[in-house]
């Protein structure tokens, strides 16, 4: 009869299995009389049992998370006992929030810190992930103290370092597919950190050149580039101070200032294609809003550079704004989709800083059906010129005079080639207009002056005979 795989069991005989190696392991975990590997082998079933939480209760009560800290954080234990415990201590803490509590009154978080400066792929994988995990108990870790006294901030810019230093394909061939889960990891706590204490955040600013350095020499992923680590990697930087000097000076180096920027540009535009409405605000939204700090920090070339690719172009106004396929029309539309809550005024806030911050300039580089919408909501008056049409350079560096509404070209407009209304069309229809906003406020649906009745107060509106009125159904 052949053995029974790893970690098979289910229902009762998981559960059975699972108290007896939790037990076995708590009687060695003082001792470590277990001949290292039937220990391992112990640890590996655990986790492969922790996988699922039903039936295996043991793992997450405070005497088997006790148990897996001990043995995690244990100097004499053998790196890879250390290792196979930390692996069920993450695991626990994805699939059962009640352990990141346990984790955070036992203490041990100090010892955490202490080992995240490592060489390991591994060891920081798992290390940060813990850590960061830990930030969302429900009483939250004290960073602080974490950060002053025991070596936080200086791990994490190490390990960033460290990751930054393979430059080329090569190198992180060699490395292997743990440094690529590592990263990740890292950039994660990193922000969990800088958001939760932002009073410690400048203790991270030494990871801002490494940041940017990878997010600027790395290969864009196939597909979905937001994946890690970029996302990650853009967000990280989102509560640093990108003004101090070292960063500055990273994010533009001499020669090479609008490499960032163009880089930014490369990744909105394929962000914007291949992820989904839904998916939209929660992934973009980090890179717009970087996008709107570079360009506060840059200079005239850089935002150039960033007006250039953003902003509508001659081409562009060949057709309404925000009807086309471009990154200015896919940011356009996207500006107003209900689906985009967070994003869209981000956009429209982008759009009003490259418009140097005016009303005027901001109506014609988007149109006025766009910037409506946001200078109402940042009470921001509506400028004079809003609706007056205005010239505008086509791609041949000639003046083309523009629909200030939507942007286009007046002379690229479809015609009308309906005749005009004559007087008794028009009385007409303000007779239907009369009537249904009268049901209207009638139903309590509106509570404002009808307009036409004003209009006839006014003399605008002439009586209608008995056989020029419509009777509506």
């Amino acid at each position: 009869m052949p053995a029974q795989a790893l970690g098979a069991a289910t229902g009762s005989a998981k559960l059975d299995a699972v108290s007896k190696l939790v037990g076995k392991l708590t009687k060695d975990m003082g001792s470590l009389s277990m001949a290292p590997k039937d220990r391992n082998h112990a640890l590996e079933e655990l986790k492969i049992y922790g996988r699922d939480p039903r039936n295996a209760d043991p793992i997450f009560t405070k005497e088997g998370i006790s148990m897996l800290l001990a043995y995690a954080f244990n100097d004499k234990a053998p790196s890879e006992t250390s290792r196979g415990a930390l692996r069920v201590l993450a695991n626990s803490m994805v699939l059962k929030p009640e352990t990141r509590q346990m984790f955070v009154n036992s203490g041990y978080a100090t010892k955490a810190c202490k080992r995240l400066d490592t060489d390991s792929w591994d060891d920081e994988f798992l290390l940060s992930r813990i850590l960061f995990l830990s930030t969302y108990s429900d009483d939250k870790i004290k960073l602080s103290p974490l950060i002053k006294e025991h070596g936080l901030a200086t791990s994490i810019n190490a390990n960033i370092g460290r990751h930054a230093k393979l430059k080329t394909a090569s190198s992180l061939a060699a490395a292997g597919p743990m440094e690529e889960m590592a990263l990740p990891e890292t950039l994660k706590l990193l922000y969990n950190v800088t958001y939760f204490c932002p009073e410690e955040a400048s203790a991270f600013e030494p990871s801002v050149p490494q940041i940017i350095s990878i997010l600027c020499d790395r290969k864009l992923p196939s597909s979905k580039v937001l994946n890690p680590p970029f996302g990650p990697l853009v967000n990280s930087l989102l509560y640093l101070d990108l003004a101090v000097k070292t960063s500055h000076s990273a994010l533009f180096p001499s020669g090479e200032e609008t490499k960032l920027g163009s880089k930014l540009i490369e990744i909105l535009d394929r962000a914007m294609k291949e992820y989904s409405s839904q998916d939209l605000d929660a992934t973009v939204t980090p890179v717009v809003k970087f996008l709107l700090e570079v360009y506060n920090l840059g200079s005239e070339s850089v935002q150039k550079k960033l007006r250039d690719g953003l902003l509508p172009t001659s081409e562009d106004r060949q057709s309404v704004l925000g009807k086309g396929s471009s990154l200015s029309a896919r940011l356009l539309k996207t500006s107003t989709d209900p689906l985009a809550p967070n994003l869209g005024p981000v956009i429209s806030h982008l759009f009003f800083l490259m418009s140097n911050n005016d009303a005027s300039k901001f109506v014609e580089n988007v149109g006025y059906g766009y910037a409506s919408g946001y200078l109402f909501r940042n009470n921001v008056p509506m400028p004079a010129s809003a609706k007056v049409t205005f010239d505008a350079t086509d791609e041949g560096g000639s003046q083309r005079p523009v629909n200030p509404i939507t942007g286009q070209f007046i002379d690229r407009e479809e015609r009308d080639d309906l005749p005009p209304m004559t007087e008794e069309e028009k009385e007409r229809e303000a007779e239907r207009l009369f009537v249904l906003f009268e049901r209207l406020k009638k139903n309590g649906v509106l509570s404002v002056q009808n307009p036409v009745e004003q209009a006839a107060r006014e003399g605008k509106l002439r009586e209608l005979r008995d056989d020029e009125v419509e009777e509506l159904d």
